[in-house]
């Protein structure tokens, strides 16, 4: 279940979170900043829908509450530009204005949470590590459960980052057999891998088909 934080007074707010409700959400709302900080110690938020004419929403408790992963959107008039300027100034990640469409708040949380994840391309190898027990690979804290065979096939192209294994290598050193000309068996391992790859929101070219020589690991 996704939480989502609604600091809110006005009476539209009862909409938003029907609205959120139905979508999925659990939305915990009060009124006032108190209450606020108190969720926001208890509870692991997607998001803060917060709106400014609530009492104490001064700029000290922003600042406070900037000191949350959490993302912030503010809540603003759409005619009052200076509400809006003011909300991103004083460290919010993004406002909406009344009636707030929650299509578009689902899409701008998406937003958000793309920019929070660190870019595969950043990922160094010491943000791997590896689980021999459980035949699990940690990438950026993103866990990736695997079969043993698929295990020790991820870890050793890991262990050869930069070089090209044969076919025949993986065979021997992994499967503890030789290459047959029609056996598929390594390649299903290989795909099945991918897929769970592709499936943890991982790119399946981590692990690369080297046309005609055999595979590689690369970031």
């Amino acid at each position: 279940m996704k939480h989502i934080l609604l600091i809110d007074l006005h009476s539209a707010a009862h909409e938003l979170f029907h609205q959120l409700t139905a979508q999925g959400y659990y939305v915990h709302q009060v009124d006032n900043a108190f209450d606020a900080l108190i969720k926001m110690e208890t509870l692991t938020l997607e998001a803060i829908l917060l709106d400014f004419a609530v009492p104490k929403m001064d700029s000290f408790w922003l600042l406070v509450a900037r000191q949350a992963p959490t993302p912030i959107i503010v809540i603003a008039d759409a005619n009052n530009e200076l509400e809006r300027i003011n909300a991103l100034e004083l460290g919010a990640d993004d406002y909406l204005s009344q009636p707030v469409n929650v299509r578009e708040l689902q899409l701008r949380l998406n937003v958000l949470k793309r920019r929070s994840q660190p870019a595969i391309n950043d990922v160094k190898p010491a943000q791997i590590s590896f689980e021999d027990d459980t035949y699990t690979v940690n990438l950026v804290d993103k866990p990736l459960v695997l079969t043993q065979t698929e295990y020790r096939l991820f870890k050793y192209l890991f262990e050869r980052q930069g070089e090209v294994v044969t076919k025949a290598e993986l065979q021997q050193r992994v499967l503890h057999k030789e290459h047959g000309r029609f056996d598929r068996n390594l390649d299903m391992h290989i795909s099945n891998t991918r897929r769970k790859l592709v499936k943890g929101n991982l790119p399946r070219e981590m692990i690369n088909t080297v046309r005609g020589q055999g595979y590689s690991f690369s970031f």
